[in-house]
């Protein structure tokens, strides 16, 4: 039993190990999220303009290449059917058949054909497939056959008591199937029965085809059955056994007369005319679902699979297949070569091999575990370098000859057939050939660096590129052993995914800038304009150039594709050739591309998830045109849209709904061949825009005039077959129309006239103003000579009262100086003894002292100066007697104490109590000064 369980666990490994090796044509996937409707897709088909339409849960699917369009189902119910007949695109659901047509807005809107003739339907009855025939379409559910004919729009219905599977045209004949029953033919509107054989009743049908003149019955479960003198015989085939695992859904005949079956479970096989299985794509190859529920195929040739869940399209006839190691156990591919049959390809995981063309799994070669970063064929033998050094392999077998970390390359040295020269992480090594054994032989000292790309310039130079550090020339000694002269070559920059070549007996070095070619005569490198055109600086990604020395071309990587140069027959100027596949679509290891001939014109391109094969002979540069699919102007952006579509009359926009987005594309369904688009908006951009994979452009707020707009598409190489261009012209604001226009010319003459009135105005107020001003300069001029009369008076009086001011100070210092004087006579005779006359002398000094005339004088002067200080003073304070008023007016003039006693005729002490009672008369504050609260004053 244990036995029996290793036995079947072997051989299901050997099956998904070959199911891993598969070459399988490129896949393009569309999942709901991308089409916007839902899972389940059960019929295809595609119109004239190479449209793509799909019966979805949701409704109808319109794909253009670019964009995808939902249609919901007219009665919300699931599309069973779609087909494309003349311009008319034809459905059926739940209880409605109908087609749909494009108005001239580029829109479809659906017109039901049931309802229109009124169709009895029975219960829960849905329409499973279209046929058309001449006249004819031909709506079949699983009881009826409906029959419309277009040209007169009757009808009529074909019942069945028994259910009837599906119908199927081959060739002018329209067959189907009823269960229990067998296979009918509608003959004249009427169905007539072809076979009622046994294996018929028992067997569901699929499809029904013709084949040598015989018809060919696909059964679901039990293969090909031929329909021959009314007797059905098997149809033995070798992909049987296959067949017998797997139950067929959908299925299709190819034009090239292959077979295309679609399973419930297990994806798609293709089977050759004689039935070979040519292609088995499943969920593990590269489908996105095993469930396949219709097959179509395009008018170029593009197979359509609608899923259980998405869509998937096959480039079945492209020049490219696929080797996905979607589990990792092969890895990234870093080199591949092509060696005695088999087929090697060295990966950051170790060396693998396998038989060349066949559908083995490959094998992991013993002792490679790491990263393998190159294979050469040198004098028929095979050397790897690799991570761990060098190895020579010998088919299954890799034996270590070098046990120097990382060899990057190996090359032979001219002139020395038993010597190599090897780069690795360390430097160059020299590999020699002792009796009939490789060996290391020695390093070359001097040079250190790692040396992943290097050529020989002449038999002792070589030249040496490192990403970080740049380009070295290097001098060897004749026996290889040491590095004489290192020089740092400044004639190119240094830059990361750049690559050192030798083609055709010349150096190249390749970076962002351009490809340089070595000048032996002026000992420099200078950019070559030839090879150059590998790649342009807006499409640079990496530098490697891949040269391949049996076809004679150099290869190159961009953004957009690959590209290669190889030399004409007729002229000494290489030809550079292109091929579409997007950087985004190659899963490129940076800086690692690799490219190796392998037989017939077929390259193995390696890259992160396996390898691409490239058939150039299979490479056709068809033409293609670019349509204009919808012209939306709005207001703002995304709101209140117009959609037009009627590219032959000129688009008139209002200027309110400047902001204009094209939409178009070029319907190629090939993966790899993605279109790129250049446009011009004449009459405001008048030069075309770089490639961009940008399906629409917007062109907002544009000035009122005429325009053009133009687009063109590139795949590859090739530019499309038209330029499609639309005319229209933004109308003028309404503020510049020609009413308008007459508005404002009227206005400006009313405003001329105005204008003119208004300065007529203006010139007669000026020159009124102008004589007013005169007047009032006058008026002022007088007002100025009597202010200056005035400042004389003021002057004057000013002089007259300093003058009164100097009289009185004269005045009062004669007055103190007069009282100083009598007193001190006074004084001195009141001293004198024994004088009877000197009382009377006294008396008449007192007499003179307290003469009232000399104050009235002085009380006179001091208002004169000072006018009605003593008034002031006698209304804030009514209190005071005249001698108070006195004593305030010396106050006045600043006198001092001493100063003012002589006036007074009393001592200075007197003067002082006068001062104190002032202060009380004037309910003046402790801390307040006298003088100067009557200063203030």
């Amino acid at each position: 039993m244990k036995l029996i369980k290793l036995i079947f666990l072997f051989a299901l490994f050997c099956v998904i190990s070959k199911l891993q090796a598969q070459e399988r044509p490129p896949i393009q996937d569309y999942l709901p999220n991308e089409y916007g409707a839902e899972n389940q897709n059960w019929s295809i088909s595609q119109s004239e303009d190479k449209n793509i339409y799909v019966a979805n849960n949701k409704g109808l699917l319109e794909f253009n290449g670019a964009k995808w369009t939902v249609y919901p189902s007219p009665n919300k119910t699931i599309i069973r059917s779609v087909k494309v007949i003349g311009n008319l695109i034809y459905t059926g659901s739940f209880r409605e058949f109908g087609y749909w047509s494009s108005n001239n807005l580029g829109i479809l809107n659906y017109y039901s054909l049931s309802q229109k003739l009124n169709i009895p339907f029975l219960e829960d009855e849905e329409l499973w497939n279209i046929v058309a025939i001449d006249d004819w379409v031909l709506f079949q559910s699983l009881n009826r056959i409906y029959i419309y004919n277009i040209s007169n729009e009757s009808y009529s219905i074909i019942d069945s008591k028994t259910i009837i599977y599906k119908i199927f045209k081959v060739n002018e004949s329209i067959y189907f199937q009823k269960i229990n029953d067998g296979v009918y033919e509608i003959i004249n509107g009427k169905a007539q029965l072809v076979s009622n054989d046994k294996i018929l009743k028992e067997n569901l049908l699929v499809n029904t085809f013709i084949r040598d003149n015989k018809l060919l019955f696909l059964t679901e479960d039990n293969g090909f059955y031929i329909f021959n003198n009314q007797k059905l015989e098997k149809w033995n085939i070798p992909a049987d056994k296959e067949l017998s695992k797997l139950r067929i859904y959908s299925s299709k005949r190819l034009k090239d007369e292959s077979f295309l079956l679609g399973s419930i479970s297990d994806g798609v096989l293709q089977l050759s005319s004689t039935g070979e299985i040519i292609h088995k794509l499943n969920q593990n190859t590269g489908l996105s679902n095993n469930t396949v529920l219709s097959v179509f195929e395009d008018v170029e040739n593009n197979i359509w699979l609608g899923l259980e869940n998405g869509i998937n399209c096959i480039n079945i006839k492209s020049p490219l297949s696929i080797f996905n190691d979607k589990e990792g156990k092969v890895g990234a591919v870093n080199t591949s070569i092509l060696h005695e049959g088999i087929l090697y390809i060295g990966t950051n995981q170790g060396l693998f091999y396998k038989k060349y063309n066949t559908e083995n799994s490959y094998t992991f070669i013993e002792g490679t575990e790491g990263a393998v970063w190159c294979l050469n064929k040198i004098n028929n033998e095979l050397f790897c370098g690799h991570n761990s050094g060098t190895f020579l392999i010998n088919k299954g077998n890799a034996d270590l000859i070098v046990d120097v970390q990382g060899t990057w390359n190996i090359k032979t040295i001219e002139g020395n057939d038993n010597l190599l020269l090897q780069g690795n992480y360390s430097g160059l090594h020299v590999l020699e050939n002792k009796n009939g054994n490789w060996q290391l032989r020695n390093k070359i000292q001097g040079f250190d660096i790692s040396s992943r790309y290097f050529e020989m310039l002449s038999k002792n130079d070589v030249f040496v590129s490192h990403e970080y550090k740049g380009v070295f020339k290097i001098t060897l000694n004749d026996e290889f052993t040491k590095a004489i002269v290192v020089e740092k070559e400044t004639s190119v920059e240094k830059g990361l995914k750049t690559s050192l070549v030798k083609y055709q007996n010349n150096i190249l070095y390749s970076h962002k800038t351009g490809v340089y070619k070595y000048d032996n005569l002026k000992n420099t490198f200078v950019r070559d304009s030839v090879y150059s055109k590998l790649f342009s600086k807006d499409e640079y990604s990496s530098g490697k150039l891949i040269v391949d020395e049996e076809t004679n071309k150099v290869w190159a990587t961009s953004l957009h594709g690959l590209s290669y140069l190889s030399p004409r027959k007729l002229s000494n100027v290489p030809k550079v050739s292109r091929i579409s596949i997007p950087s985004n679509s190659r899963n490129d290891v940076s800086g690692y591309e690799n490219i190796t001939y392998l037989d017939n014109n077929n390259y193995l391109y390696g890259n992160s998830k396996g390898y691409i094969k490239i058939d150039l002979d299979k490479i056709i540069q068809k033409p293609f045109n670019i349509v204009l699919t919808q012209i939306t102007n709005s207001k703002f952006k995304n709101q209140d849209s117009i959609v037009l579509l009627d590219k032959s009359i000129k688009g008139d926009f209002v200027y309110t709904k400047n902001n204009v987005e094209f939409s178009f594309s070029v319907p190629e369904y090939e993966k790899y061949a993605i279109p790129e688009y250049q446009y011009k908006l004449e009459g405001i951009y008048d030069n075309w825009s770089q490639l961009s994979t940008n399906s629409q452009e917007l062109f907002e707020n544009l000035p009122y005039g005429d325009y053009t707009f133009k687009v063109r598409a590139q795949i590859g190489d090739a530019n499309s077959s038209n330029v499609e261009s639309y005319n229209f012209t933004i109308g003028r604001p309404w503020y510049l129309s020609n009413s308008m226009i007459a508005t404002y010319i009227a206005l400006i003459l009313l405003f001329s006239l105005i204008m003119h009135n208004i300065y007529k105005r203006y010139y007669r107020k000026q020159q009124e103003t102008v004589l007013l001003k005169k007047q009032r300069q006058l008026e002022l001029k007088e007002l100025e000579n009597k202010e200056q009369l005035t400042r004389f008076n003021n002057d004057k009086l000013r002089q007259d009262i300093d003058n009164k001011n100097r009289e009185l100070g004269i005045s009062t210092m004669s007055l103190i100086k007069k009282n100083e004087f009598l007193n001190s006579i006074k004084k001195e005779l009141q001293n004198a003894k024994d004088n009877k006359n000197i009382s009377n002398v006294i008396k008449i000094i007192d007499r003179n002292l307290n003469n009232t005339d000399d104050w009235h004088l002085f009380e006179e002067a001091f208002n004169n100066a000072d006018k009605d200080f003593l008034k002031r003073v006698k209304s804030l304070h009514p209190e005071l007697t005249p001698n108070d008023l006195r004593l305030c007016a010396y106050l006045r003039l600043n006198l001092s104490s001493k100063e003012i006693a002589p006036l007074l005729n009393i001592s200075s002490r007197s003067v002082e109590v006068k001062r104190y009672r002032l202060r009380k008369k004037m309910d003046l504050e402790h801390e307040s000064s006298l003088t100067d609260y009557i200063l203030e004053i």
